[in-house]
């Protein structure tokens, strides 16, 4: 059920071979993305459970999934950027439905991230499936 902007990120980490260059390469998509507005950093769109500041800011329009992000720390930067491949731009019903842990497996993040930076991860992704959930 991975969005094509995600499939491009698999596509990608295929011709990584070494976790450097991955943990770089997502980096790189969180660097790439737009900065939240300073506006949208409030206790309401902060993610409570991660080790570093983060902040999410979800929007459905026309029943499609969007959300923006953003971190202080830049390898969490880079998550929010792997989770908008692969949640934005979905029916806002399917977005519970994605195996969030599946899909990250297959970058391989599950073994080389911390455990703080898993459990992070994981209150993202808790956060981005409550709100489909209470907007579906």
């Amino acid at each position: 059920m991975a969005t094509p902007a995600f499939e491009e990120i698999v596509d990608d980490f295929e011709f990584l071979e070494d976790w450097e260059d991955r943990y770089r390469h997502v980096i790189e998509q969180g660097k790439a993305m737009e900065p939240l507005e300073d506006a949208l950093k409030v206790p309401a769109t902060k993610v409570n459970g991660c080790a570093s500041q983060v902040w999410l800011h979800p929007m459905i329009n026309a029943g499609r999934f969007r959300f923006d992000g953003d971190s202080d720390a830049l390898i969490v930067r880079g998550l929010i950027a792997v989770l908008r491949a692969l949640y934005n731009d979905l029916p806002v019903a399917d977005v519970p439905k994605v195996d969030a842990g599946a899909e990250l497996a297959r970058l391989g993040l599950n073994e080389h991230l911390s455990a703080q930076r898993s459990n992070g991860l994981r209150a993202m992704v808790d956060r981005i499936r409550d709100v489909a959930r209470e907007n579906a």
